[in-house]
C-alpha cells in the first residue's frame, strides 16, 4: 500500500481529481481519501513514482507519507 500526503487537497473536487488521476495509471486501484488529514492511501500495482507523478500532474502537492 502507498500512502501519499497531498497538502493542497481540500474539497470533494480535489478528492475526485486525485482518484481519477490514480485510476488513469491503474483502473483497478483501491483509493481511500482522507480529506481532513489530506492523505490518500492506494492499493495498486502501479509504482509509487507513477502514483506521485499523476497526482502532481493534476496540480497537487503530493509526497510519500513517512
Amino acid at each position: 500500500m502507498t500512502r501519499l500526503d497531498v497538502s493542497n487537497m481540500t474539497c470533494g473536487h480535489c478528492k475526485s481529481a486525485v482518484t481519477k488521476a490514480i485510476a488513469s495509471v491503474d483502473p483497478d486501484a483501491v483509493v481511500t481519501v482522507d480529506l481532513p488529514g489530506r492523505t490518500v492511501e492506494v492499493e495498486s500495482t502501479a509504482s509509487d513514482q507513477d502514483l506521485l507523478a499523476v497526482v502532481k500532474a493534476e496540480g497537487y502537492n503530493a509526497t510519500l507519507a513517512a
